[in-house]
């Protein structure tokens, strides 16, 4: 701003400067104080523009991993799935000789299958043929031996990779297996919801009856664990077998106690340490719910307070989290099946393996409720396809990742939670389409603005493969479908799983997150010492 004057040169002092002039001198300085103080104030409290520019200034982040050696090796195994007992009520159990199920199962190999659930205590075992006629009523081997009469016989092919005989369905009887999973799936609302069930005839001759209605302590469970190892022992079957246990809830006072008094007990009879965690308990849940980075960070307390116990007994013991859902009472409609639960999910898997978890069993596979990988209908859920990206491209070495740029300063009495999640491991050895020696990072970005990743150190110039994982369709974050790298992802026609194309990344380009969403990038050719060898 500039103001005009004109003074005389005749004129010697301000006093004979004319009035006019005078007053418009004054009103120039008035004018500058106040830009001066409003300048001032700014400093305190910026301006909206200058906010804007201050965040753009510190969205470059640089990333380094380091290479020489893991900090943890976790299970080859490490991301296992459960079944729930109540596949096997009213016939359900057949529906695993799907071909297509099949496909999707093998997708996710290798891994445990843990066959247990809420119906568990409710399993009996009886040595009958025909338990239908002890109880007056058709039993599961019942559907079993008839349910190809009842509907439709099938095809049975040979499946050339694996020797195993898979039934090719009909139309028709798909058709009929989605109306029979709606009925079996209100029935066990029903008894969730009613809290009452019925107990159910097993035939299976390595499952017993669980005990129920009555309390039991750390240290009884850990003697009858000590006394069904001695059961199993002399059994030329069971010899070798394993024992896992004692899969205790979520580590609150009382469960800590039991789980003290066990391993005390049975801390050596066991191969690996079992909990279960669920991640919110009520039945209302809100789609931003799974975003909060405090509800994320629920699971590394627990895991802090189980290894605390385990350690005190039994150190360097193997622990297993065997259980993980999102939502209990089966989950919710359109969110624990949806885009927004798989960050809990992927952020469980990054966590667990770096705080060194051995293995996590994911419930479940294919169920009722909403938990599970693979719908009634058969078809894979946003979950699955973070699982099998991670299955392909992850390995069980955990590298330390270090990153410059995020730095915030807390607050009194306020605790710094980050919104933006990097786990590195080295490549799955596995997968041909990258050498020995590539990294593998996961990024979970809860922001709601993109964020820039520049690679540095021994991550620098190298080329990257991008697999983004992104809702797909109108729905958003509720979306039940998914799309990679901006192409849906769905199973082939013939029902296979189709192929997951990488994005490759110019050498040296900084990565760039959106918002709100997840993906895995391949570092290739970092010749990573501690990823070279198995």
């Amino acid at each position: 701003m500039r103001v005009l004057c004109a003074f005389p040169e005749a004129m010697a002092s301000s006093s004979s400067r004319p009035p006019s002039c005078l007053a418009l001198v004054a009103l120039f300085l008035a004018l500058l104080l106040h830009l001066s103080l409003s300048f001032h104030a700014g400093n305190r409290r910026p301006l909206p523009v200058d906010r804007a520019t201050g965040l753009k200034e510190k969205t470059l982040i640089l990333l380094d991993v380091s290479t020489k050696n893991p900090v943890r090796t976790v299970n080859e195994n490490f991301l296992s799935l459960q079944l729930d007992p109540s596949i096997i009520h009213d016939g359900w159990l057949d529906f695993l000789s799907s071909k297509r199920l099949v496909t999707l199962a093998r997708g996710l190999s290798p891994a445990f299958l843990r066959f247990g659930g809420k119906r568990t205590d409710f399993l009996q075992f009886q040595n009958l043929r025909n338990p239908a006629k002890s109880r007056g009523g058709p039993g599961p081997d019942y559907y079993l031996k008839n349910y190809e009469d009842d509907i439709v016989r099938s095809d049975v092919a040979l499946d050339k990779q694996k020797g195993c005989k898979i039934a090719q369905h009909p139309d028709i009887m798909l058709e009929l297996q989605r109306e029979k999973a709606a009925q079996m799936h209100l029935v066990l609302l029903k008894e969730q919801y009613s809290n009452t069930y019925s107990n159910l005839i097993l035939t299976e001759p390595n499952d017993y009856r669980s005990i129920h209605g009555r309390a039991v302590n750390g240290s009884q469970l850990g003697k009858d664990y000590i006394r069904l190892k001695s059961l199993l022992q002399p059994i030329r079957l069971y010899s070798r077998a394993s024992l896992y246990g004692p899969n205790i809830g979520r580590p609150r006072k009382n469960v800590i106690a039991l789980l003290d008094g066990f391993m005390k007990v049975a801390g050596s009879t066991v191969d690996a340490v079992t909990w279960q965690h669920c991640y919110i308990d009520g039945r209302v849940v809100k789609v931003m719910d799974f975003l909060k980075t405090r509800l994320l960070d629920t699971l590394s307390d627990q895991i802090r307070k189980i290894q605390k116990v385990v350690n005190t007994y039994t150190p360097g013991k193997k622990i297993w989290l065997e259980g993980v859902v999102t939502t209990s009472a089966g989950g919710t409609n359109n969110l624990s099946d949806s885009y927004a639960a798989g960050f809990l999910w992927l952020n469980t898997l990054g966590m667990l393996a770096n705080q060194g978890i051995d293995v996590v069993i994911r419930h479940s596979f294919f169920d009722h409720g909403y938990n599970h990988l693979v719908d009634q209908n058969f078809n894979p859920l946003p979950d699955y396809w973070l699982s099998l990206l991670y299955k392909r491209l992850i390995g069980p070495k955990v590298l330390a990742v270090h990153v410059a740029g995020l730095q915030r300063k807390p607050r009194p009495g306020r605790v710094i939670r980050d919104k933006l999640r990097i786990y590195a491991h080295c490549t799955n050895h596995h997968n041909h389409n990258y050498v020995r020696g590539s990294i593998t990072l996961f990024i979970i970005n809860l922001h709601r603005s993109r964020k820039k990743i520049k690679l540095a150190g021994t991550l620098r110039d190298k080329l990257v493969h991008q697999y983004l994982l992104q809702p797909y369709g109108q729905e958003g974050l509720k979306s039940k479908s998914v799309q990679l790298n901006g192409q849906p992802l769905v199973m082939v026609d013939d029902g296979t799983l189709p192929e997951l194309k990488p994005r490759p990344l110019r050498a040296g380009r900084t990565l760039v997150i959106p918002p709100v969403t997840m993906g895995f990038y391949v570092v290739k050719n970092v010749n990573a010492l501690a990823c070279r060898y198995r």
